[in-house]
């Protein structure tokens, strides 16, 4: 199997999982701020474990990249945290709606790197994002609590983003378990101080579910992901992944009963509409430069 090819499975792989991974934030009794300490902890765990177990290398090579490795962490823990808050607040549905406004906003973020300006189309594009993200305001106050987990999914979105793009220029060079094990590990102790509810006090179900979104639906999908930046672009992940808000639709569905309504199916058809033809367009461009 060709790298280009392993990459892309491991992206569908990871894609699949982070559908999976919106569940947690209904299903587990505890804040976004609790759940993202303690799944990433489990999860730096787990990448420890298997980078010894497969021999793989712990430590990095230039001490200028540990100070990479802090900054990706901080950006992907609060990611984290807003990713979780959001879902809580609005739904899962809504909530990894508004995430996905963040293939869009790669696409106008990443020309900020090189100093382009972004085309035309991305502009229109971003209107019908923009369209699609007022659908699903049920009103314009952040006192609304749909409305406000909208506003955190939105900014969850930017993080992500901004991590992706981040990591694609500054911090490529290594394995995805190596790479999320470092931020994982950044965003726990970043956030561990602010705890609500001790390790000790967590009830012995919701205990469970964090092992199990810690491994299954953290550090392995995000080391899935990480892995497949090195040979795929941000943007083609951000193509890919468009089916990640189907995925979690309908695991809320199944198992939450969680209902779509005419509006959030409209506006959400326009958000995935609008990243889908985003990032196949500047694929399409970046084939026909070649």
């Amino acid at each position: 199997m060709s790298p280009e090819k392993q990459s892309l499975t491991f992206l569908h792989i990871a894609v699949l999982l982070f559908g999976g991974t919106a569940l947690f934030a209904k299903l587990i009794g505890l804040n976004a701020l609790d759940i993202t300490v303690y799944r990433t902890a489990i999860a730096a765990v787990a990448l420890t474990a298997f980078l010894i177990l497969t021999k793989q290398a712990i430590r990095l090579r230039q001490l200028r990249d540990y100070g990479i490795a802090i900054m990706l962490g901080i950006v992907v823990g609060l990611h984290w945290v807003t990713y979780f808050a959001g879902m809580q607040m609005a739904g899962i549905t809504i909530g990894i709606i508004a995430f996905f406004t963040y293939p869009v906003m790669t696409v106008f973020m990443e020309p900020l790197f090189s100093k382009r300006l972004p085309h035309l189309q991305d502009v229109f594009i971003a209107i019908m994002v923009l369209l699609g993200i007022y659908l699903l305001v049920p009103e314009a106050n952040l006192g609304n609590q749909v409305t406000l987990g909208i506003v955190t999914g939105v900014f969850s979105g930017f993080l992500f983003a901004l991590r992706n793009i981040l990591q694609k220029r500054y911090f490529v060079g290594y394995s995805g378990p190596q790479t999320m094990l470092y931020q994982a590990l950044v965003a726990s102790i970043m956030l561990c101080a602010f705890i609500e509810v001790p390790i000790n006090q967590v009830a012995e179900n919701d205990l469970y579910l964090l092992l199990l979104v810690g491994v299954v639906f953290t550090a392995a999908p995000h080391a899935f992901f990480a892995a497949s930046l090195r040979h795929l672009s941000a943007k083609t992940a951000g193509l890919i992944s468009c089916l990640q808000p189907l995925y979690a639709s309908f695991f809320a569905f199944l198992l939450l009963n969680e209902h779509i309504t005419l509006t959030t199916l409209i506006g959400g058809t326009l958000v995935i509409s609008g990243a889908f033809f985003e990032t196949y367009l500047v694929n399409k461009q970046a084939k026909a430069t070649k």
